[in-house]
Parts: C-alpha cells; structure tokens; sequence
C-alpha cells in the first residue's frame, strides 16, 4: 500500500502532468507504477502525452521525494490520501474529467448514497444573507444533506456554521495545504467539522496560501454535490465561479434573487435571469426541485420486487446499480460502462416498464 500511494502521489508531483492527462496515463498503462516503468516511446503514445510530459514521467526523482515528504506526513497526522481510483473517492467528483487526481482528507470518508448540497456566497454578507442561509438550512435539515462550503469568510462560513447548529455533517473545501484553515479565525470550527465532517484539499501539505489556487478550489466544491446554492453574489467573484461550473457539470444550480439596488444581489440575480440558477426563497423550494424526501415520507413505500428474468442483462446491471438510492445518469453511465446516449434508451424503457422513476437533476430511483 505504502509503494502504490507513493506512487500515486509522485504522480502529482510531475511537472506538465496535469489531472486530465493523468488519467489518461492511468488508463493507457493500468497503474501508477506501471507508468513509471514505461518507455518514452510508448508513454508518447499516450493521448495528451508528448515528449516533454514523457520527460518529467521519466525524470521522476524529484517527485518521488516530495511524495515521501508527503506521505510520511499524512501517516504522522492521520491524513487520508484518496486516489481517484480508490474506491473511498467521492462518486460525485469522480464523474468530472477534471477532478483532482488526489485529495487530502482530514476528518472522516464522505459516504456514498447521501444527498449533498454546496452552498457559497459572498465575503461581504449581509446581515439577510445570513439569516437566508440559516432559515434554509434548517429548512433542509429534516433531509440530512451534507453541507459542502470554502471556509470562506461571509456566506461560507455562516453554511458550515449553520449545518453544525441543526447537527448536520458538513465538509471544507481548502486552497492550501490541509494543515492550514485560512482564513485563521475559522480553525475552531473546522475543528468541530471533524467530528461528522471534515476537510478536504488536492493540495500538498505546507502549499502556502495562494489566491489564484481559490478559483481551482472552486471546481471541487461544484463537483461534490448534486447542486450548488448561491445565496448573495456580487457582479464578480468566486460564488459565481463556482455556479457556472456546477451548470457545465450538468449539475443544479439555485439562487436566492435580491433587491436590485443591493450589489450583494447582482450575481444572484444576473445567473437567475441568464436561466444558469433556478429562483428559490426557501429550502422548501430546493427539496421540491431535487426531488428529496424525508425519511418518514419514504418508510411507507413497499419496494419493487424484481424479478431477473423478466430484464435484459443491462437493465439488470442499472436495477442492481440503483438499488435503495437516488442516482444520476452520469454516475449510472460510470458505474455500468453503458454510454449515455444508449443509457438514455434503456432507463426509458425501464420508466415504460414501470420499474424506475426519473428524479429531477437527471436522477434515478428504484420505484
């Protein structure tokens, strides 16, 4: 275990490798270390790989040092190292070509089956905006979503704040290295985010803090939830960043409209009108588009008995992939190895056999 992780850490370590063209090694050679035993010519090959990036797979010492600096001190303070082949790395973030390659995790796994939310903002939070943020989030807490937020100052921190008042687990996700919380005033409850939740960075241990490594960040708080809440958004900023994303991750996108003289609600307001974010005024309104339901509303329904003879063998795979859950057709596509446009034809179909239902956000359960 300890050789592969170094591995995959020295990996992300390479100069002109970057996560996309990664994956592509991973998938061309079957392994990191297999990689790393592989000839110039032959990593030529590889899609995205040119002799420049073979160099640095080739010239690899550098990189291995830093990964056992790393690793060794991941080991020390109980950090846990996620390849985006392990099979303890967040589903939803897997389905991007752009996830990161590896993350830092302090605290504990994020589980699989869960319903997760992310929610940004503005720096700069109005004393509303605020109390928007707390009057949804416990508006949402009867659903038990996982609360995914910056650390950020403003709307941010008021999320995770507010997900630990109404005892809900939430997550941070970091720009630096996990063993500094920035800014520092937030370290207390990061620490009381450990507890159910955690902290999450693809940054090296002692990556100091760098402001253009926030709109990175960015990706990874769009990616790990089915949608993203932006609650108050200036004419700029990363809130906004981080909405566009979620909308080109097939993802959805809400967001609370303001007064128009108020510039906390500008991007709020711009994102609604540009059809990138659905309006909401309560958590009410997010449970209804996502299609969530309480855990008493779901205890009386009797579910499907199935019968594997009455399915072809790929609907039986998708029968068997969706099980108790609500999963989205990206996840489903992944996890079968069916391609989306003939995916789309047989969820279809299993819909006419009245087996499945279509959630909203491009979900599936179990009828």
């Amino acid at each position: 275990m300890g050789d592969q992780k170094l591995a995959q850490l020295a990996l992300t370590f390479l100069p002109r490798i970057g996560d996309i063209s990664l994956k592509s090694l991973i998938s061309y050679c079957g392994s990191p270390e297999n990689i790393f035993a592989t000839s110039k010519g032959k990593l030529e090959k590889v899609p995205g790989i040119g002799s420049h990036a073979s160099k640095s797979i080739l010239n690899n010492k550098q990189a291995f040092i830093k990964a056992e600096k790393a690793l060794n001190y991941c080991y020390k303070n109980s950090i846990k190292l996620l390849f985006y082949t392990d099979k303890q790395y967040p589903s939803y973030l897997k389905q991007l070509a752009d996830s990161p390659s590896i993350i830092y995790l302090k605290g504990n796994i994020m589980p699989e089956n869960r319903r997760y939310i992310s929610i940004v903002g503005t720096r700069n939070a109005s004393k509303e905006g605020k109390q928007n943020v707390a009057s949804i989030i416990k508006e949402l807490a009867p659903y038990n979503p996982i609360i995914i937020s910056g650390l950020a100052y403003g709307i941010d921190i008021e999320a995770h704040k507010e997900a630990l008042a109404n005892n809900l687990t939430t997550y941070g996700i970091m720009a630096t290295g996990i063993e500094t919380v920035y800014p520092a005033i937030h370290t207390k409850i990061a620490d009381k985010m450990l507890v159910s939740g955690g902290l999450l960075t693809e940054y090296a241990p002692n990556t100091k803090i760098d402001p253009s490594k926030f709109p990175a960040r960015n990706r990874i708080i769009a990616g790990l939830s089915e949608a993203t809440l932006v609650v108050e958004a200036g004419k700029k900023g990363g809130a906004l960043i981080t909405a566009y994303l979620a909308r080109d991750y097939d993802r959805e996108v809400f967001a609370i409209p303001g007064n128009l003289k108020n510039k906390n609600a500008v991007g709020c307001n711009n994102i609604i009108k540009n059809n990138i974010a659905q309006l909401v005024s309560s958590g009410k309104d997010i449970a209804f588009y996502l299609g969530w339901e309480t855990t008493n509303e779901t205890s009386s329904i009797k579910p499907v008995e199935l019968n594997k003879e009455d399915y072809s063998s790929e609907e039986w795979i998708i029968l068997q992939l969706l099980g108790d859950a609500e999963v989205h057709i990206d996840e489903i596509s992944w996890k079968s190895q069916i391609q989306i446009g003939k995916l789309a034809s047989i969820l279809l179909s299993l819909e006419f056999k009245n087996t499945i239902i279509a959630l909203p956000g491009k979900k599936y359960s179990l009828k």
